[in-house]
């Protein structure tokens, strides 16, 4: 980084005390050149802080309530795909699950870090991103290379793509033992369109029951 170089950043995660301490670590603008410009703890603030104070990067968690990563960068592709001073994502998340990874790169992020790296390497990244580059922590660099280059590239999986994305999400609560009362609150939603978006998985799976739901994300590594 150079001396008068600056990065303007939006912090997107839903638990505050990960966004406080990022922004301890990397917000010292002065020592790093970032100036986090903004935070937001689900989707729909999300779209509004970015869209209100158009960062050049947004670090992204995956799971959001209100529709996940994924929906944030549907909402935000015109910022994206902007001519002049286009908005940069790169997810920062603790998963580094396969359909995770893949979702947010297929859906415009610039890359993908995991939340064991350090300040330094974070502020490092960002700058990157800014630049264009794609950035990812060297665990997932060559499975990335693999899924979207090699021919021999896992198929796309045909039932899991039948699914919404906020299918996707309550499946994966589902998957981890939530009630259907703590999935509707931790995705805004009522309990009576928890249990309509669990008959649409079952149906759609070809599934009986949550047990078999459960194995059924549990053999794709979804949980």
């Amino acid at each position: 980084m150079t001396e008068d170089r600056r990065v303007r950043v939006v912090l997107v995660d839903d638990h505050r005390m990960f966004r406080t301490g990022v922004q301890a670590e990397i917000g010292q603008t002065e020592a790093t050149g970032v100036e986090v410009v903004g935070e937001a703890a689900d989707v729909d603030q999300a779209v509004t802080v970015i869209t209100a104070t158009r960062p050049e990067v947004v670090l992204l968690d995956v799971h959001l309530p209100g529709g996940g990563g994924v929906e944030v960068l549907r909402r935000c592709a015109p910022l994206m795909q902007a001519a002049e001073n286009p908005v940069r994502f790169l997810a920062l998340s603790v998963s580094d699950a396969a359909e995770d990874v893949i979702g947010v790169i297929r859906g415009g992020a610039r890359g993908y870090v995991t939340k064991t790296i350090t300040g330094t390497d974070l502020v490092d990244s960002v700058f990157r991103v800014q630049d264009g580059d794609a950035v990812f922590s060297p665990r997932l660099a060559g499975f990335v290379l693999d899924a979207f280059a090699s021919t021999d590239a896992p198929p796309v999986d045909e039932d899991l793509d039948r699914l919404t994305q906020r299918e996707r999400e309550v499946l994966r609560l589902i998957a981890r033992g939530y009630a259907y009362k703590e999935i509707a609150k931790q995705l805004f939603i009522s309990v009576k369109t928890v249990e309509s978006h669990v008959s649409a998985v079952l149906r759609k799976l070809q599934l009986s029951n949550r047990h078999e739901l459960t194995r059924w994300a549990t053999a794709r590594r979804l949980v």
